[in-house]
């Protein structure tokens, strides 16, 4: 969670908020099959019903700046190097325009292909 004071008081900003909007940056590019959860959030993809758009993200970082990392799934046949550069431009786009906070780093891990 992000917080930051304000004249009027302070603001937080979850993480659950960020992989949300993270989520369906990402699951708006083309290629995009899916995400794959990691570590916690297998777990928790076990125990609740989450949709496709917070899965496989973290999020880490302050006010000043946040870095991200990605899991996904990419469609068989695209140029995994486009998908990669499309993701980067709208997750730092999205990101920078709902909150107003840079994001340092985009790391993509493509973990499958989907051939179907």
């Amino acid at each position: 969670m992000i917080a930051y004071d304000t004249i009027i008081g302070t603001v937080h900003i979850s993480n659950n908020y960020f992989a949300k909007l993270i989520g369906h940056a990402v699951s708006s590019c083309y290629g995009v099959a899916g995400m794959v959860p990691r570590g916690r959030q297998r777990l928790a993809e076990l125990l609740s019903r989450r949709s496709m758009a917070d899965k496989g993200i973290r999020v880490k970082g302050d006010i000043n700046s946040i870095s991200v990392d990605l899991h996904i799934i990419v469609t068989y046949g695209v140029n995994i190097n486009a998908i990669a550069k499309s993701i980067v431009h709208n997750v730092k786009y999205t990101v920078e325009e709902m909150t107003g906070i840079s994001v340092d780093k985009v790391t993509v891990r493509v973990d499958g292909i989907k051939t179907e």
